[in-house]
């Protein structure tokens, strides 16, 4: 994706981050929806350039999306598809792409949640060898005049019960709905999307008051240097505080008085 595509999925990812932080939310429920409006909106030409067009007012494309898909999925998912078609999107196939990636991304991080994802992406390496080594099996799971059943048949029968059930239902998507790509392409993609979210670390950051952007931006390069990994920083304000801050990373809690103080903490640990 280039320009204006390339933002809307940004923001995408950011939006289903700060979705799925939360443990009330269903990440497995989250992804198959999410893959169901996928679906929808590869096989609706008409309905995806109405939602990609620049020419419609956002709030109208989102009350679109409302009304189409209420009663028909989860409230977090039609509110995650109505912010989504609220950005620009550069071509109308870039919006289906980005909903393919979101429900691919909820999987694994369900997986994640599971502690599981290292297996998972273990696995779809894996199965991307034994593809790559079979041209009996390729041909079975790419030919176009097979039955979808008939390969879901197939996969189960090679991944059920040995493989995670994160793994089985990201591989029969990908098998079932290739939209275009070759096998070999899309496990590829899969595994590169369960690397980048097996780095991914999340940050509890509670503070006084609200930061600034240039603070946000400080504290997660500063903790990104401390755990050499990517952080998100889901952040709440607790008056209580009285200026302090408190960040949170899995079972690690580090207490400062600001910024400044994580800042100098890290440089002190890196010397």
């Amino acid at each position: 994706m280039t320009g204006a595509s390339r933002e809307a999925l940004t923001a995408a990812r950011e939006r289903l981050d700060a979705l799925t932080d939360s443990t009330s939310v269903d990440a497995a429920k989250l992804a198959d929806e999410l893959a169901a409006v996928t679906a929808l909106l590869d096989r609706e030409a008409g309905l995806r350039r109405v939602l990609t067009d620049p020419a419609q007012p956002g709030d109208a494309k989102a009350a679109l999306v409302q009304r189409l898909l209420g009663g028909q999925v989860g409230g977090e998912t039609a509110d995650l598809v109505a912010g989504i078609v609220r950005s620009r999107w550069s071509q109308s196939r870039d919006l289906v792409d980005a909903l393919e990636e979101l429900a691919n991304l909820a999987d694994l991080t369900a997986a994640q949640r599971s502690g599981t994802l290292d297996d998972v992406e273990d696995e779809l390496f894996r199965f991307g060898r034994i593809v790559s080594s079979s041209t009996e099996l390729r041909s079975a799971l790419t030919d176009r005049a097979a039955r979808t059943s008939a390969k879901v048949e197939l996969l189960r029968r090679l991944l059920g019960g040995r493989a995670k059930p994160t793994t089985e239902r990201l591989v029969t998507r990908l098998v079932t709905a290739p939209r275009g790509r070759s096998l070999e392409a899309g496990l590829e993609s899969l595994s590169k999307l369960a690397a980048d979210r097996r780095n991914r670390m999340v940050a509890v950051v509670t503070t006084a008051v609200p930061l600034s952007d240039r603070q946000k931006q400080r504290l997660g390069a500063a903790l990104a240097k401390l755990y050499g990994r990517q952080m998100h920083l889901n952040i709440d304000v607790d008056p209580e505080l009285i200026g302090g801050i408190r960040v949170q990373v899995g079972d690690e809690t580090i207490n400062g008085a600001l910024a400044d103080r994580l800042d100098d903490a890290a440089r002190r640990m890196a010397s």
